[in-house]
């Protein structure tokens, strides 16, 4: 069994995490962490968890965490993470960050955008970003996984195909996005309030917003040069959910037939992503609750442009999903296992 414990574990992605974990057959989960519920049973918390997680909450040492576990979650602020590892941690254990301490490569990168000095940046370069679909062989050896953002996951599994293979012009990519609001966290925030979020949409953080370099940086990997893009993320009254709608021009002679080869090259063995019919639409609530992507697209031979519409579960895929993937990848275990869910509806 592997032993694990979270650090976190009463946010929305730590429960979650707790959840899987919980259900997880090759998992003993025996360390919840959490701040501010110190000494008091989980499931007093999140009474969903009754009788599944009925112990107190423990402390957030990662220190102290790492002598008894085989793999430690952080489901925490940025910043947490990084000011806290250290080598002894990591020789102890596995550490899979959901924030984005080790997601970038370049420390200012991650200094302009998030706006706090990196308290680890010695860390940096061994980091591997655990985007399963794409970093697969990667994970396999690492010490330590920056897990993706819920955004970013989206994004960039419905682009990365097509700018892997030059079908379009990544200096065109626009994404928008949507999620649901427990893509914000759990603690309390004006805009996030119900009479705030209640028959409204909007977008927040145009131009700005911090999954922007993260998206550009594995891009950039994929197109073999420096993308640059716009991205403008929106909120919308639901629970859970990211939907993204990509647009880009294509490369001239592209066809529908080429642009669903190469999904199908990437993507066809992927248990996780699941290709759609061209010109069928993505929709949150085929995919809630579950690990999977929903992935696909139509082109617009008026504009010579094309249309990738993806949606995921921002709490699982998006977060504890992909995290309990990416543990799976490390300990050698079969990628689903823990995982096979299947999206609830209705």
């Amino acid at each position: 069994m592997i032993k694990a414990g979270i650090i976190g574990a009463t946010g929305y992605a730590g429960a979650e995490l707790a959840k899987l974990l919980k259900a997880h057959p090759q998992v003993d989960l025996l360390w919840l962490g959490s701040r501010s519920y110190k000494g008091q049973p989980y499931s007093s918390v999140y009474m969903n968890m009754r009788k599944i997680a009925d112990e107190d909450c423990r402390s957030e040492d990662m220190n102290e965490l790492a002598k008894e576990a085989d793999v430690i979650f952080t489901a925490t602020p940025q910043g947490f993470c990084a000011s806290n590892i250290n080598k002894e941690i990591l020789e102890s254990a596995k550490v899979i960050d959901l924030s984005a301490d080790f997601r970038f490569k370049d420390v200012n990168v991650y200094e302009k955008w998030y706006g706090r000095t990196h308290e680890a940046p010695e860390y940096l370069e061994e980091a591997v970003y655990g985007l399963c679909e794409i970093n697969r062989d990667k994970i396999k050896n690492a010490r330590l996984i920056a897990n993706p953002g819920c955004y970013t996951t989206c994004s960039i599994l419905s682009l990365y195909p097509l700018v892997k293979d030059g079908l379009i012009d990544p200096a065109t990519i626009i994404i928008d996005a949507k999620s649901g609001t427990s893509g914000a966290g759990r603690s309390a925030k004006t805009d996030n309030l119900f009479c705030e979020v209640n028959e409204n949409i909007k977008a927040y953080s145009p131009v700005v917003h911090r999954h922007t370099p993260e998206i550009e940086e594995q891009l950039s990997y994929a197109a073999g040069c420096a993308v640059m893009l716009n991205f403008t993320p929106h909120l919308v009254p639901m629970n859970r959910g990211i939907l993204v709608t990509a647009y880009a021009s294509l490369v001239s002679g592209v066809t529908d037939a080429d642009i669903e080869a190469c999904y199908r090259k990437y993507y066809e063995d992927e248990y996780f992503i699941r290709l759609l019919a061209p010109g069928q639409c993505a929709q949150t609530r085929w995919v809630e609750g579950s690990n999977y992507t929903d992935i696909g697209f139509i082109t617009d031979p008026r504009t010579g442009r094309i249309i990738v519409m993806s949606a995921l579960d921002n709490l699982v895929k998006g977060a504890a999903g992909s995290a309990v993937q990416n543990m799976n990848i490390l300990f050698g275990l079969p990628e689903t296992c823990g995982l096979e869910t299947f999206p609830a509806f209705p």
